[in-house]
C-alpha cells in the first residue's frame, strides 16, 4: 500500500532525501509509534520500501498510528496483511474540534471503536490533550471528551492507550486518574520533566523515547530516562518527524531507530544488545505478538 496523504512536508529548507541506513543491529528491535501513512520528502518512501529498510537494519517490527478515521482505517488494513506491522487507531486531540458537531465527532469516534476491535489493532491512539495548537473552551471541550472516550475505547477492548501529551501534562494525569487509564498507558513522545517520569513510574504507565532525546536542548528528557525503571522504557520514531542528531531535518523513518537506540544505550551506560531485550520485551507486553492475527 502507498501513502495516503500527498502532501509533502518538505519545503524545499533542508535537505529531502532520506538518510542512509546505519550499521544494522545485532539484536533488532522495535519502533513502537510511526506514520507510514505520512508522504515525506522530495521523493516519498513505499510502504514497501519502509520494511525493506526495517530488515536491512534488523528492525522487527512497527506500530502504524492512525490520526483521523481515514487514518485509522488505512494503519488497520496494512497492519491486517503485514507481519512487520500492528496498528493504532485514534482521533488525534487536534482531529477533534474540527468536527462542526458532537454527533458527528462521536460517529467519527465510534468508527474508531468499531476499528479497535480488529486483532491487528493493538492500541488506541494517538489521543490526549494537546494544549500547544489548540484553544478556547469549546475546542478544548471536544478535545476532552474525545479523549475520555478513547481511553473506554482501549479498556473495552483491553489493549494499550497511546497518549499525545502537548503541554498539557497535568490535564492528561488528571483525566487518566479521574476515568482510570488503562491497564498498559504509553506516553508516546515522552516530553515531560522528572516530575511527570515519577508519575509514571508510580503508575506503571510507559515512557516511548523518540530521536528528540538527542537534540541538546533535551536534558529534561535524558534525566527522565535515567530516572525511571528500564522496564517502563520504549522506543519510537514519530516518522517522519524528530529525526535523530546528527540526521536532524531530513525525514525519518523506522529503520533510523538503532541511531536512538545507540545513544540511550550510551547514556544509559548498557550494552545496546541489553537495552534492546529489554525494549522488546516490553514492547511485546504492551503490544502483544507480531505474529498473532494476521489475515
Amino acid at each position: 500500500m502507498e501513502p495516503i496523504r500527498t502532501r509533502s512536508f518538505y519545503d524545499g529548507s533542508k535537505p529531502a532525501h532520506y538518510p542512509e541506513l546505519p550499521e544494522p543491529l545485532e539484536l533488532g528491535t522495535y519502533d513502537n509509534h510511526t506514520h507510514l501513512e505520512i508522504a515525506d520528502g522530495e521523493t516519498p518512501m513505499s510502504v514497501a520500501e519502509h520494511l525493506d529498510a526495517m530488515r536491512a537494519v534488523g528492525m522487527l517490527g512497527a506500530v502504524q498510528v492512525g490520526v483521523t478515521l481515514e487514518s485509522s482505517q488505512w494503519s488497520a488494513e496494512v497492519a491486517a496483511n503485514e507481519p512487520m506491522l500492528l496498528a493504532a487507531v485514534a482521533l488525534h486531540p487536534n482531529e477533534a474540534p474540527l468536527y462542526e458537531t458532537r454527533v458527528a465527532l462521536d460517529d467519527a469516534i465510534a468508527g474508531i471503536a468499531q476499528l479497535a476491535t480488529q486483532p491487528r489493532v493493538r492500541a488506541v491512539g494517538e489521543t490526549g490533550l494537546d494544549f500547544f495548537r489548540t484553544e478556547g473552551d469549546e475546542a478544548l471541550s471536544a478535545q476532552l471528551h474525545s479523549f475520555e472516550s478513547h481511553i473506554e475505547i482501549a479498556k473495552q477492548n483491553d489493549i494499550a492507550l497511546m497518549i499525545h501529551d502537548r503541554d498539557a501534562h497535568s490535564d492528561v494525569v488528571k483525566t487518566l486518574k479521574r476515568v482510570g487509564a488503562p491497564e498498559r498507558t504509553v506516553f508516546h513522545c515522552y516530553s515531560g520533566d522528572l516530575e511527570l517520569a515519577a508519575i509514571c513510574q508510580e503508575n506503571g504507565w510507559y515512557l516511548s523515547f523518540t530521536g528528540n532525546i538527542t537534540f541538546k536542548k533535551n536534558q529534561h528528557l535524558r534525566d527522565s530516562l535515567l530516572s525511571v525503571s528500564p522496564e517502563l522504557i520504549l522506543i519510537e520514531t514519530d516518522a517522519p518527524f524528530l529525526t535523530p542528531e546528527p540526521l536532524r531535518g531530513r525525514p525519518n523513518a523506522p529503520y533510523l531507530v538503532p541511531h536512538t537506540l545507540r545513544y540511550m544505550a550510551n547514556l544509559m551506560q548498557w550494552d545496546v544488545v541489553r537495552l534492546a531485550k529489554q525494549i522488546n520485551d516490553n514492547t511485546e507486553r504492551v503490544y502483544g505478538s507480531w505474529a498473532e492475527g494476521l489475515s
